[in-house]
């Protein structure tokens, strides 16, 4: 198990990963990593957060998967599914609302992540791996289906 405690600075992971302190906060930007930040607002980044930023530079650079459309993918991930949101919650989520940025880039108010860190949330931080975007939105599809079954036998 990756360990996710901050523990590089912007500069050594940087250095890392092959890349420069520019792309680092590029990234940040764009929404595709969200570090931890301290009280001064330095950016600390852990092991998980290293392997995120490899599966990212590799559907990047191997991929050919452009930035924007890493971001359209995590747009993809059906949030309410996975953090199990109610009706309510649906009208106050504007990650429902519009879809070409991931749920952890928005602002939450008023609903269920209103009062959640985006680094602690499963929805973020299970896809830190290159391999199960795919398989967990056909799993999450698979489970929906099979519940609205039940839900028709019923």
């Amino acid at each position: 198990m990756m360990n996710d405690k901050p523990k590089y600075k912007i500069s050594e992971a940087a250095k890392i990963l092959g890349i420069s302190v520019h792309t680092m906060r590029m990234y940040e930007r764009e929404g595709l990593i969200v570090p931890f930040k301290k009280s001064t607002n330095q950016r600390l980044y852990s092991d998980k957060d290293i392997e995120r930023l490899r599966c990212i530079r590799n559907a990047i650079n191997e991929e050919k998967i452009s930035i924007e459309g890493i971001k359209r993918i995590f747009s993809l991930i059906p949030c309410w599914a996975i953090v199990k949101c109610s009706l309510k919650n649906f009208d106050y989520c504007n990650a429902l609302k519009e879809s070409n940025r991931p749920c952890w880039t928005f602002k939450h108010e008023n609903n269920y992540c209103a009062e959640k860190d985006c680094r602690e949330c499963e929805v973020y931080n299970i896809f830190n791996d290159c391999e199960p975007i795919k398989s967990k939105l056909i799993e999450l599809t698979f489970m929906n289906s099979i519940k609205e079954k039940e839900e028709e036998i019923k």
